[in-house]
């Protein structure tokens, strides 16, 4: 019984350090592409680590109940090692061997992005989702649903279905791999995703790359205006008078 109940953990516990193998290639995969995303479009790629404009090495943003959310990446316009600029697109990343705790890590990823997409509503900013494994239709169906931009990597594409046995043997292996096989490794997983990838990466550029050009406010009485940012369109309708506009309009009418 003891020496089963040892298998069993350390089954676990291959299992555990082989899906930790599985999550670094994934960042591996796609950190290149959203840098390059980012430096293309002259925008900030926040990630974990070290950053002169934030005291923690996480990447932390608080939303309007002033609830703290901790997120994978985040691109900023204006932003910079030193200085935080303004989120236009979050992003979180996740992996599952098996589908039994998809929809949970679902609602995670919802209950960390939703609430900052609602308080830095001026932004627009995209809410993405890059998962790799097994994630239910109904998992995947609820990000959707909630306006979320999904790229998945399939468990069958990510690596060859292997049983528990295994697992041991292919966690040594990758942790004797040198640096450029396991960029090599995470290549090839773009590459067999290729269509996916990029269609996620347009979305995400169309999202980014969306501007304001003009607002028009066309009041009930008076004359429409025209403004070229949202905080100027909502300071003019907070000053509006609409006495005073009726008056001018019918003044006008008169003359």
């Amino acid at each position: 019984m003891g020496s089963r109940l040892a298998l069993n953990r350390m089954a676990e516990s291959n299992s555990h350090k082989f899906g930790q193998v599985i999550g670094n290639t994934l960042e591996i995969a796609v950190e290149p592409m959203l840098r390059g995303i980012a430096d293309k479009h002259n925008l900030y790629l926040d990630r974990k680590g070290e950053r002169l404009a934030r005291k923690s090495k996480k990447v932390t943003w608080i939303d309007v109940y002033e609830n703290a959310h901790d997120l994978d990446y985040v691109f900023e316009r204006e932003g910079s090692h030193s200085t935080i600029g303004a989120p236009v697109a979050f992003i979180e990343i996740a992996w599952r061997r098996y589908t039994k705790h998809s929809r949970n890590k679902a609602q995670e990823i919802q209950g960390a992005v939703r609430p900052l997409v609602s308080t830095y509503w001026k932004e627009s900013p995209f809410a993405g989702a890059i998962l790799a494994g097994d994630f239910t239709s109904g998992a995947l169906t609820q990000l959707r649903s909630l306006n979320f931009k999904v790229l998945q990597f399939p468990y069958g594409t990510v690596i060859e279905a292997t049983e528990e046995e295994e697992f041991a043997r292919k966690v040594s292996a990758w942790e004797n791999l040198p640096v450029a096989r396991r960029l090599e490794a995470a290549q090839a997983l773009l590459e067999l995703n290729e269509q996916e990838v990029d269609r996620f990466k347009s979305l995400l550029e169309q999202a980014i790359t969306r501007r304001i050009e003009t607002i028009h406010v066309l009041p009930l009485h008076g004359a429409q205006t025209t403004h070229i940012s949202v905080d100027a369109a909502i300071e003019f309708i907070e000053s509006y008078n609409m006495r005073q506009a009726v008056l001018i309009q019918f003044s006008n009418t008169k003359s």
